[in-house]
């Protein structure tokens, strides 16, 4: 290790600062960012902060024990809306750019969020939760009537569950607007519908918002892109319910409108492209087709997640598209002509995880995370070449730990394609002597491994792991036919490509020790770590984390089940029961041999917990090693956004597994 510098531990979590969503001021001389930080362990919370470009150190602009969020600067820079739950619930509120107290503008009974300012600054557009006819405001719910005591849920469609907001209880997503002068609350739309994604046009006329509202919603995976009026509260409908359409954004003399999307040509695996659209004439055309890559952010790591995507913006002579792309394990901004022109604006072998861009400065602050860094801000200039950084929030903490740099690896698949990764040294090795490898395997399967900060990755090298981290077949940032490759395939060359990752490294590097090889992942990652112990015992020990165990029940229980089996396997429950059972790891228990430690978070609707409680029965059973690990009241996102105190339990329970049996 270095001089003076101590291993990182699992309790480093919650020293860690997590900055993001930056938001340049109208005047381009500043920027409003959030910053998050853990609190006793227990929860999370975030401020905002205010940084001027030409000074050294940010602001701090809001305290307490609170989570504020999604800082929107008004059109002529004198406020800055934002979401906090200060008040107990999720409002918007606004404060002086000068400072001073936050004020509130919502009251709503189930919470606002995404505040969006009108650019004739009259308005605030927002987002909230209502069940049919339910009241809008916290005061007209005092004047009705109130339950006396617990109801039962009514259920009558697929979707009333989400992994991301539990119980859905008839609620869905609508578009609200906040008259500024009036305080006066409308809501826009109607209908059991959830509505996202929405932006103004240049002359604060209308919207363009994301929805499906096809009379087969609850069933149709499709995403459409509208335009409502917000006089008439008339609604065009823009797309023809064939694809997944979001992230729309105006040109600014309102002609045209570029957003992400694809037309479901290889489901849940397409590509993302970019499209302009003509809101007259409803035309649309996809700019990247001949772009082999994923636009958008797919990497992972457990420091961030929920990172809003600012979509493709437009540059002030609307000439370029500016967004974020994902290629061979890096994410960066790009530029992109009329003609369909690509060219990188920042390219590097980091991971840029949010942007705002200053139109007529030609500006970006961008979020920036790599290795060595958990995330920080940098200003890129499109005149100028490199990267100025503006920020460094964990200084104090990266000058403290030791950090194992990944070195890059590429293995041959079975039949000739290159698989990427990483492998990590454990933090205290020494020329001459072996060591222990751990295999980690990513979730989705459609994401990727990236040159990004992952802390469980280096908490197992500090402990004397070398750590083995790839992109098999079926992750992002190789092109379509890659990400495509797993489906209907699961535990096939996907299995294969990792399995032939392993042998890579054992040959390449001497230092690791063929007879005690750990292997771990998280839901895709689970499942594969389930069937791995079910197909070969060449690990010593495993960590299954809210996993997948039985395809045949998953089809009925996750808040996705119905639709990702015939996505992924090609097949529905009733349709060919058999392929989701030749899938399914459970069907291979009896040649599971793997001591096997079960992770699970209670509230997983992706995931749902009978998944790891058939396989730790089957086990148990059958008198093998295994142990179950339950953590209440976590859901699917426990590894990167759950109670900092459930997280540090789960690393050290992780480490002790390995240290048990490696």
């Amino acid at each position: 290790m270095g001089v003076n510098k101590r291993a990182i531990t699992s309790e480093d979590l919650s020293k860690i600062r997590v900055v993001k969503e930056p938001q340049l001021s109208r005047d381009g001389e500043k920027y409003a960012f959030v910053q998050q930080m853990a609190r006793n362990n227990q929860e999370n919370d975030s401020h905002l902060f205010i940084h001027h470009l030409t000074d050294d150190i940010p602001i701090q602009w809001t305290f307490g024990s609170v989570q504020d969020h999604t800082p929107r600067w008004s059109p002529d820079g004198t406020e800055l809306a934002f979401v906090s739950n200060r008040s107990g619930t999720d409002q918007i509120w606004v404060m002086s750019s000068t400072g001073g107290e936050p004020r509130q503008l919502t009251n709503l009974k189930n919470g606002a969020a995404a505040p969006a300012w009108a650019p004739n600054g009259k308005y605030i557009l927002f987002t909230t939760s209502l069940k049919k006819g339910e009241a809008v405001t916290a005061e007209e719910e005092e004047n009705g009537d109130t339950p006396a005591g617990p109801e039962p849920v009514v259920i009558e469609k697929l979707r009333y569950k989400s992994d991301a907001k539990g119980f859905r209880k008839g609620k869905r997503v609508h578009l609200g607007l906040l008259e500024l002068k009036t305080n006066n609350i409308e809501i826009l739309t109607d209908g059991e519908f959830d509505h996202h994604t929405a932006e103004w046009s240049p002359d604060s006329r209308q919207i363009v918002f994301s929805a499906n509202r096809d009379v087969d919603e609850d069933v149709s995976n499709t995403l459409d892109l509208f335009i409502i009026d917000i006089e008439t509260k008339d609604i065009i409908k823009l797309t023809n319910s064939t694809g997944v359409f979001s992230h729309a954004n105006w040109s600014d003399d309102g002609r045209k409108i570029a957003c992400i999307g694809h037309e479901l040509e290889y489901k849940g695996a397409t590509l993302n492209q970019v499209w302009i659209m003509d809101p007259l004439s409803k035309e649309r055309t996809c700019m990247t087709l001949k772009w082999d890559v994923q636009i958008g952010d797919a990497a992972i790591g457990d420091i961030r997640s929920g990172h809003p995507n600012p979509g493709p913006v437009w540059s002030a002579d609307q000439k370029h598209l500016y967004f974020l792309a994902s290629d061979h394990g890096n994410t960066g901004i790009y530029q992109m002509d009329m003609a369909g022109e690509i060219t990188p604006v920042h390219e590097e072998e980091n991971h840029v995880f949010g942007f705002s861009y200053h139109p007529q400065l030609n500006l970006f602050v961008a979020g920036i995370s790599d290795p060595s860094n958990p995330g920080d801000f940098y200003k890129i200039d499109i005149n100028e070449k490199g990267k100025v950084r503006l920020t460094d929030v964990n200084a104090d903490f990266i000058k403290d730990v030791h950090l194992s740099l990944p070195e890059p690896i590429t293995a041959k698949g079975e039949d000739g394609w290159e698989i990427q990764g990483w492998l990590m040294r454990p933090a205290d090795y020494e020329e001459g002597q072996r060591y222990p490898l751990i295999l980690e395997i990513h979730g989705g399967p459609h994401a990727m491994y990236a040159n990004t900060f992952f802390h469980e990755l280096q908490v197992l090298a500090a402990e004397g792991y070398a750590v083995l981290y790839t992109n098999p077949r079926g992750s992002h940032g190789y092109g379509q036919t890659f990400v495509d490759a797993c489906r209907e395939d699961y535990g096939g060359k996907d299995f294969s490509d990792l399995m032939r990752a392993v042998d890579h490294v054992l040959h390449t590097y001497d230092f690791i020790d063929e007879t005690r090889l750990g292997v771990t992942g998280g839901s895709y990652g689970g499942f594969m770590t389930n069937w791995i112990i079910g197909h070969t015992d060449r690990f010593k020990a495993a960590v299954t984390q809210r996993s997948i165990s039985n395809w045949t029940s998953f089809y009925g229980v996750s808040d996705i089940g119905f639709f990702f089996t015939d996505w992924e396997l090609g097949a529905r429950l009733f349709d060919d029961p058999e392929k989701l059972w030749h899938h399914s790891p459970l069907k291979y228990v009896n040649d599971i041999h793997t001591p096997l430690l079960i992770m699970h978070g209670e509230n997983d609707y992706r995931c749902p917990i009978e998944q790891s409680e058939q396989l730790f029965t089957a086990l148990k059973h059958l008198e093998k090693p295994v142990t179950f690990l339950r953590f209440p009241g976590a859901n699917h996102e426990l590894s990167r956004s759950g109670a900092p105190s459930l997280r540090i339990e789960r690393l050290h329970y992780m480490i002790n597994w390995f240290q048990k049996y490696l």
